[in-house]
């Protein structure tokens, strides 16, 4: 045992260095295994675990032989890791003469080697027959998929070839297709241009039939169905020639279709022109007659012509058309046409027309009813007329209302002489309202259901049942026809209306009774009929504004300038109007100036106020009226409600004492000065200054002479709060209040103080209701009384501010305050206000004293 175990020690030193190995897992890691590998590799595995050893290897008795046996090693060979060695047959197994048995005893360590090296590379090869026999059937596959990838090969050639084949099989269909297309094409080549060449010789071909035609005799040819049908055709050979010029002898037969549509249309007017000549003889012969009837005349002189109209007007449409296309041709044609009708039409109505103006007594008759019936007449004749030609025609109007107009200068004659002297206003605009009434209602338009566009000129296709009209007359505008007349009224109220603005207004001369307020406004207060009423109701819807119920207490030029503005405003035209009204209302406002003036020096001062609220209340008037008109700067809209017009006057004045600013005349709906030129900033201005005039009067006569002592004396007195100089005086004198009987001592104050129970309320009420009766509105008398009253109490601080600081303070306790004088005067601008008499004497200055000191008792106490 010794022995043994010490072998392999020695073993180890005698064998040569080993060769590099792999490891398994190097080995895994550099020929990774699919599944199919890993189950065949597993299928080798389990078959070479069943294989025995070689017969020569089996383990015999070791008692048997007096060498050493080797060691047993089935066992674990079977449970070792490596494959076992494949098992051999059983003759083998007993076959001593094995190639691998030694030859020869081993005898030295170097022969054991070699011997062991024998076995190991035998046990390797058996262990690799699987893996060689699988490489034999793989590589018998190998073949296989050749022989199979030969064979695809060989038959994809096949298939290709035959593909080649196939493709020259198309081409040459392909080739055979586009050679028949050829041929098809070059045979409707062939049948187009025969079609072609017959097209273009029916244009040629159809002056054969046109000539044939027309040298047939007889009028009546134009009556026959074939005549339009020929005019129809010959006009679009005439329109193909002229578009085709460059065909050959194309000039030649464009000017014998040319001549042949020129004798067509001859015939045409010749056929009109007889039929017309032999009804006009007809129709005179029989209104000649004696006791024909207005019925038979109309009959005759319209159911006939319309009757006659049924044949002819397709012959006359088709004239017209063909000379709106070639006017250098045929436009004479049509014109005598025209000339025959209208000649005929005239002779006719003449006489008719003298009688039917005769039988108006245009000498006698009054202007207005002249112009009514007159005009009237004419319209309806007109109308008449209208039709009739539009049942023959549909173009000519030029000349229609040329005949129309030759018509009306029958009755203008006699009518323009009146007119133009005629003397009255109202006349006149009447005059102008039937006018203007009779060109609103024009005839309504004919409705034209004929279509607008034309056959294709190259086509020889003629549809007659639908015979083409062109847009022509539609509505007789008969404003066209009294346009003159209207002008000639328009011009005659112009310079009537300058001629009474000049005499009425301008240089109009004031009578006692004109300016005679308030009493004028006094007895207007008082009720009157009801006839007066609806006759000053009517009057003031003239331009719908609420405010002028009274017109007869405005002054006379007032009065006029609205009338004639309102004459004018629906009769003449924008521009003319603005002129006029501009110049009417300049000279108005300069006469109601004048007019205030001479009323503030009727009966001075008590007038003074009367003439500011007279000139006010007419300003107001006035500027309502041209808010209205629109005069020039149309950045005021027609008929403005002016009731929002005292909130705004509110608003503003409220914010002053002083001058009106200039955003009352925005709030008053005024523009400012640098945004007007018109008549209407001066009736701004003088507003604005009437306004400060009537507020500054109001206030004057209630508190002025107590504001002019209190600024008295201040220039001459000095306060006793006044600041002083180096000399340790100030700049005025200081009262002597020693003096007890001094025009500024206080005694005259306390006078002043005391004489308010007596004048300052009843004063504020007289001033109130004398605003109230001129100006009507209350929204406004209650905004011009806020400043009133704002004036006074002003006037009332500046007289306590100043006795505040006098008297070193001996009357400060009697002087009212802010509040009591704004309640009295809010007292006395009531209209229910009523004066209770005082106790004299009454010391109101005491009255004062005990009310402030139980106010500040009563202010300690809280």
């Amino acid at each position: 045992m010794a022995a043994a175990n010490k072998r392999p020690a020695n073993l180890s030193t005698l064998t040569p260095a080993s060769k590099p190995t792999i490891s398994v897992e190097e080995w895994e890691a550099s020929a990774p295994l699919g599944d199919l590998e890993v189950k065949s590799v597993n299928y080798i595995q389990a078959a070479s675990e069943r294989a025995a050893l070689p017969p020569k290897f089996s383990v015999e008795d070791p008692s048997s032989s007096s060498r050493p046996s080797t060691p047993t090693i089935r066992g674990k060979l079977g449970q070792g890791s490596r494959p076992s060695t494949p098992n051999l047959s059983a003759a083998h197994r007993h076959n001593a003469s094995h190639a691998l048995h030694p030859k020869q005893p081993i005898q030295t360590p170097q022969q054991f080697y070699d011997w062991f090296s024998l076995i190991d590379r035998s046990v390797t090869h058996s262990q690799e027959a699987h893996i060689r026999a699988h490489l034999e059937s793989v590589s018998d596959h190998l073949e296989t998929c050749d022989r199979l990838i030969q064979r695809i090969d060989d038959i994809d050639r096949e298939v290709e070839d035959m593909l080649q084949g196939w493709r020259s099989v198309e081409e040459s269909g392909k080739s055979l297709k586009d050679a028949c297309e050829l041929l098809l094409q070059e045979r409707d080549r062939l049948l187009d241009m025969t079609v072609s060449i017959d097209e273009r010789l029916e244009y040629f071909q159809e002056l054969e039939h046109a000539t044939r035609m027309l040298n047939h005799p007889g009028e009546s040819l134009v009556l026959q169905t074939d005549f339009l049908y020929m005019v129809e055709r010959v006009d679009i050979c005439i329109d193909y020639l002229k578009a085709h010029r460059h065909f050959k002898e194309a000039e030649i037969y464009l000017l014998r279709f040319q001549q042949c549509m020129t004798r067509a249309m001859t015939l045409i007017k010749m056929y009109f022109v007889g039929s017309l000549r032999a009804l006009t003889t007809d129709v005179s012969k029989r209104l000649s007659e004696k006791d024909v009837s207005t019925t038979a005349q109309m009959h005759l002189l319209y159911t006939r012509f319309q009757t006659v109209s049924g044949p002819l007007a397709p012959l006359l449409a088709e004239l017209e058309r063909r000379a709106q296309a070639h006017p250098d041709d045929l436009s004479a044609l049509l014109a005598e046409c025209h000339t025959a009708y209208f000649s005929a039409r005239k002779s006719l109505l003449v006489g008719r027309l003298m009688e039917e103006i005769k039988g108006l007594d245009p000498a006698h008759t009054e202007l207005v009813e002249l112009t009514r019936a007159g005009c009237s007449y004419l319209k309806q004749l007109c109308t008449d007329e209208f039709n009739l030609f539009r049942a023959f025609f549909n173009s000519g109007e030029e000349h229609l209302y040329q005949y129309l107009e030759n018509l009306c200068d029958y009755l203008y004659d006699d009518l323009r002489p009146r007119i133009l002297h005629e003397q009255r206003l109202t006349a006149l605009c009447e005059v102008c309202t039937v006018l203007q009434a009779l060109m609103v209602l024009d005839i309504p338009s004919v409705p034209d259901s004929s279509s607008d566009e034309e056959a294709d000129l190259d086509e020889l296709t003629v549809d007659l049942d639908q015979p083409r009209r062109h847009r022509g007359l539609r509505t007789l505008h008969i404003s066209h026809l009294l346009q003159m007349v209207l002008q000639d009224a328009q011009t005659r109220l112009f310079f009537k209306a300058q001629s009474v603005i000049q005499a009425e207004i301008r240089y109009y001369v004031p009578k006692p009774e004109d300016i005679a307020y308030p009493d004028t406004l006094v007895a207007a207060r008082k009720p009157v009929s009801g006839t007066e009423i609806k006759e000053k109701q009517s009057v003031s819807r003239i331009f719908q504004v609420k405010s002028w119920d009274k017109q007869e207490t405005w002054y006379p030029t007032l009065q006029k300038t609205v009338w004639v503005l309102s004459q004018l405003h629906e009769f003449v035209k924008p521009a003319i109007f603005d002129e006029l009204a501009q110049e009417a209302i300049k000279y108005c406002l300069q006469t109601l100036v004048s007019a205030a003036e001479t009323l503030r020096s009727k009966k001075p001062p008590e007038s003074v106020y009367d003439g500011h609220l007279f000139l006010l209340r007419h300003l107001l008037i006035l500027k309502e009226m041209t808010q209205n008109l629109d005069l020039v700067h149309r950045n005021v809209d027609r008929g403005i409600d002016l009731s929002g017009v005292p909130e705004s006057l509110a608003s503003v004045l409220g914010k002053t004492t002083s001058l009106l600013p200039n955003a009352l005349l925005t709030s008053l709906g005024m523009p400012r000065d640098e945004d007007t030129t018109d008549v209407r900033h001066g009736i701004d201005q003088l507003l604005k200054q009437a306004c400060e005039d009537v507020i500054t009067a109001a206030a004057d006569a209630v508190s002025g002479s107590l504001r002019s002592w209190a600024e008295r004396v201040r220039l001459l007195y000095a306060l006793d709060n006044d600041p002083v100089g180096p000399n340790g005086e100030p700049e005025l004198p200081r009262m002597d209040y020693s003096l007890q009987n001094s025009w500024a001592g206080a005694d005259s104050a306390i006078s002043s103080i005391n004489g308010i129970p007596y004048r300052l309320e009843r004063q504020t009420h007289d001033r109130a209701m004398q605003l109230r009766l001129y100006i009507e509105d209350e929204r406004t008398v209650e905004v011009l009384l806020k400043h009133i009253q704002e004036r006074i109490v002003d006037d009332w601080m500046y007289f306590r501010n100043l006795a505040w600081n006098l008297y070193n303070g001996a009357i400060r306790n009697k002087i009212p305050t802010e509040d009591m004088i704004r309640e009295m005067v809010a007292n006395g601008f009531r209209e229910d206000w009523v004066y209770q008499e005082v106790p004299i004497p009454y010391s109101f200055a005491d009255v004062v004293a005990s009310r402030i000191a139980a106010a500040a008792a009563s202010s300690s106490n809280s």
